[in-house]
C-alpha cells in the first residue's frame, strides 16, 4: 500500500485559507495513488490554546472537508483538529476519515503540559487502531511519541504508526529519533506528519518521514512544504517479527491509569 505525509504550513487560526493551501497537496498525493494521506496536528488553524476562538463541533467544517477530500479521491485522511465533544469538553482529536463515510476519533491522551496543553484540552482515554485495506493502523498526536508505553501496549495489533504533530525545531532531534525508537521497539511501520513555517514565536522544519520496522527511513521530507509516499505492506511487518522475534520477549506493562482498550474499526 502507497502512503502520504502531508508536509505543510499552516495559516494560523484560519481554517479556510488553510484548507485551500492543503487541497491541491491532498489531491496530488492521491494521484500518486496513497491510500493513507496523513495531515498534521490541528491542521487547520495550528497549535492554538484558544479553543474557544478555533475549536469545532465534532463533525465541522475541518472535519468535514477530510471527508470530503476522502471520498473526492477515495482514499483515507487523517489529521488532528480542535473539537468540542458532546460532553462540552474540548479535545485535540485526531480524525480519521475513510472514503464511505465513516470517521474514528482518537483523542490525544497526553496533553502537552509545558505548553499548558492540558489546561485546554481534556485528555483521552482510549487509543485508536483501525483497518485499512487490510493495514492495521493506530493513530497518535504529536506528544505522545514520547511515551512508549502507548505504543507497546497497541504493537501486536498494529502495522503501521501515524503520528501527526506540531514539533519545533528547538527539539527536532527527538523528534527524528523518537519516530526510530517507536519503528524498532515495535518491529512496525512509523509515518511521522509534521508541520512547517513559523508560529507564535516557534519554527518548524518538519523533517516528517515513513520509516520501516528495522528504523529505517523509506522516505524524508526536508524543510518545506512537500508531499511524501512512501509504500507499506503487512507482510513485511509479519515477517520482520517472525525472523527476528523480540516482542515475544516483551514483558508485561501495566501502563497509566487511562483505558487501555483500543477503540477498533474492522
Amino acid at each position: 500500500m502507497k502512503i502520504a505525509a502531508i508536509q505543510h504550513d499552516i495559516i494560523w487560526e484560519e481554517p479556510a485559507a488553510t484548507r485551500e493551501r492543503v487541497t491541491p497537496m491532498i489531491a496530488a498525493a492521491a494521484a500518486g495513488g496513497a491510500r493513507i494521506i496523513a495531515l498534521t496536528e490541528m491542521y487547520a488553524t495550528g497549535f492554538s490554546m484558544r479553543p474557544e476562538h478555533i475549536a469545532e463541533d465534532e463533525g465541522g467544517p475541518n472535519e468535514q472537508f477530510l471527508c470530503e477530500q476522502a471520498k473526492t479521491h477515495d482514499t483515507c485522511l487523517i489529521a488532528s483538529i480542535a473539537q468540542r465533544g458532546v460532553d462540552g469538553r474540548y479535545r485535540n482529536n485526531a480524525v480519521v476519515a475513510n472514503p464511505d463515510g465513516s470517521v474514528h476519533r482518537y483523542a490525544k491522551i497526553h496533553p502537552f503540559s509545558y505548553a499548558n496543553e492540558h489546561e485546554h484540552y481534556a485528555a483521552g482515554d482510549r487509543h485508536l487502531t483501525v483497518d485499512v485495506d487490510g493495514l492495521r493502523v493506530t493513530v497518535f498526536v504529536c506528544y505522545d511519541l514520547r511515551f512508549a508505553d502507548e505504543f507497546w501496549v497497541r504493537a501486536a495489533d498494529t502495522d503501521l504508526y501515524v503520528v501527526v504533530a506540531n514539533w519545533p525545531e528547538a527539539r527536532r532531534e527527538h523528534w527524528r529519533t523518537l519516530l526510530r525508537a517507536r519503528a524498532i521497539e515495535n518491529q512496525a511501520y512509523v509515518l511521522g506528519v509534521n508541520r512547517v513555517g513559523s508560529a507564535q514565536n516557534l519554527d518548524y522544519l518538519g523533517d516528517s518521514a515513513v520509516i520501516d520496522p528495522l528504523g529505517r527511513a523509506l522516505v524524508e521530507a526536508s524543510v518545506v512544504e512537500a508531499v511524501v509516499t512512501a509504500e507499506v505492506t503487512a507482510a513485511i511487518v509479519g515477517h520482520t517479527r517472525s525472523t527476528l522475534p523480540f516482542l515475544v520477549d516483551r514483558r508485561s506493562f501495566l501502563g497509566g491509569q487511562h483505558d487501555t482498550r483500543p477503540s477498533r474499526a474492522y
